[in-house]
């Protein structure tokens, strides 16, 4: 395995510190790093670059198998290198979908074959998606993937009974139910948030009971029964009160918030262009207000980027015909830092927690999120915060190019990524399987990222 010694790095604290990379973990942080190291090993000059354990995301969609006009386990991870992350957990609704052992162990396999990110599957709750009765949770968690998270995502688990069944199955095992909050009889042929400027440009609206009462239902449920509950993509002030109250009562709730939930507003549907269409809708101001003071305050847990990519027919349309979904994990770490870090609302310090340690948490990634530590996995991030760019499509790396935030400028830029010790990013570009040193590899052995403790 090749060694690093990372000099003059920022760590999330604030302090300046060399960091030594040995067989993959950190076996060096302060200015006596480079004294863990044997000869021979690789200098990275990291004067200026923030230092961030490595970026962990709970909701991806990766659509493979099945979807792969829109975006492949390569190329969606590829593109998670890119923004800084190390571990991505890929949602199910793939075709076939992911509600079996099987399906399972071939996304995982297919991400280590990728070798860019560790990929976490996700189990759909429901055999099929189709919410009727329960996939075999338990087969998918005692298979080599390990699943530990289960949702329907892009359906609510919209059946009280169906819910209270899978809360009651994964708290044998410790999992957790990531709901996808949308009463669907609320919600038909719903196209934006449902607000003034729904019915002034003529698009049915999409009202926020619809992910409030789902929420308040299930947080009634998971207190019921002692199980723990995700919120995906929350998104409206009242969620966030709802959230905060149920963890006023320690009840075992954890949310997550999007980026472009914290940055953009339903004020872009007037401009027809699908590429803001997104389910949950864009939202109010005050509604953005809210999630961002949710995230700030600790009631909202952490960034799940919803990357949700669309082969450009689905998009380049009118907006009644266009899919919903935007892309995200190359823009998720620039946006923070605009809304959050830049505004002085949250510290580097913060970042990590909210996109690395806690996610890694609720997903019980063990060989994830656990700082900059010696001793632990060599997970990283090397963040200059100081460049700005616009968003084009050449600076992204995903297959699809369904970002909302192109044309517009966004501070910072990954420039090194290192999942288990081995550069996946180097000086912004990324460095495939084959060319990196012999066993100076993450994903020799796929089961690694899941089965090794610490």
């Amino acid at each position: 395995m090749k060694q690093y010694l990372i000099t003059g790095a920022t760590l999330p604290d604030g302090k300046i510190a060399d960091i030594a990379v040995k067989n993959r973990r950190f076996v060096g942080v302060g200015t006596r790093a480079a004294a863990a190291l044997d000869a021979g090993y690789e200098t990275i000059d990291a004067a200026g670059l923030q230092a961030l354990p490595g970026l962990v995301d709970m909701h991806t969609h990766l659509r493979q198998p099945g979807g792969e006009d829109a975006e492949t386990v390569a190329s969606g991870t590829l593109a998670a290198a890119y923004g800084g992350y190390t571990c991505v957990h890929a949602m199910p609704n793939t075709t076939p979908v992911q509600d079996n052992a099987g399906i399972v162990e071939q996304v995982q396999h297919l991400g280590a074959l990728a070798g860019w990110v560790e990929v976490r599957p996700v189990g759909a709750v429901s055999a099929g998606l189709a919410g009727e009765h329960l996939a075999d949770l338990g087969a998918m968690n005692r298979s080599a993937a390990r699943v530990s998270v289960f949702s329907d995502d892009g359906k609510c688990v919209s059946d009280p009974v169906l819910m209270r069944r899978a809360l009651e199955y994964v708290k044998t095992f410790d999992g957790v139910v990531a709901q996808h909050a949308q009463d669907p009889r609320l919600t038909e042929e719903s196209q934006m948030n449902e607000s003034p400027l729904s019915a002034e440009i003529g698009l049915t609206g999409w009202p926020h009971v619809a992910e409030e009462a789902i929420i308040l239902r299930d947080i009634q449920l998971a207190a019921h029964l002692g199980s723990r509950l995700h919120v995906c993509h929350l998104s409206t002030a009242g969620s966030v009160d709802i959230v905060r109250w149920a963890k006023t009562r320690g009840i075992q709730v954890t949310a997550e918030a999007t980026p472009h939930h914290i940055a953009l507003t339903e004020e872009l549907a007037r401009s027809y262009d699908p590429r803001y269409k997104v389910n949950p809708p864009l939202r109010t101001s005050e509604d953005v207000a809210a999630v961002v003071e949710g995230l700030v305050d600790g009631t909202i847990d952490c960034i799940g980027t919803d990357h949700a990519p669309h082969p450009l027919e689905a998009k380049d349309c009118e907006w009644q015909a266009g899919a919903f979904g935007m892309i995200g994990l190359e823009t998720a770490l620039p946006v923070v830092q605009k809304v959050l870090v830049d505004t002085n609302r949250m510290s580097w310090q913060d970042v990590a927690r909210i996109m690395s340690t806690t996610p890694a948490v609720i997903g019980r990634v063990p060989s994830q999120g656990q700082g900059i530590v010696e001793g632990k996995p060599a997970n990283l991030t090397l963040y200059d915060p100081t460049v700005r760019r616009t968003i084009t499509l050449d600076t992204q790396h995903s297959a699809a190019t369904n970002t909302p935030f192109l044309g517009m400028e966004l501070p910072g830029q990954v420039r090194y990524t290192m999942w288990r010790g081995s550069l996946t990013i180097r000086d912004s570009v990324a460095v495939p399987l084959e060319q990196r040193p012999e066993g100076d590899t993450a994903c020799n052995s796929e089961n690694r990222g899941t089965r090794e403790e610490n």
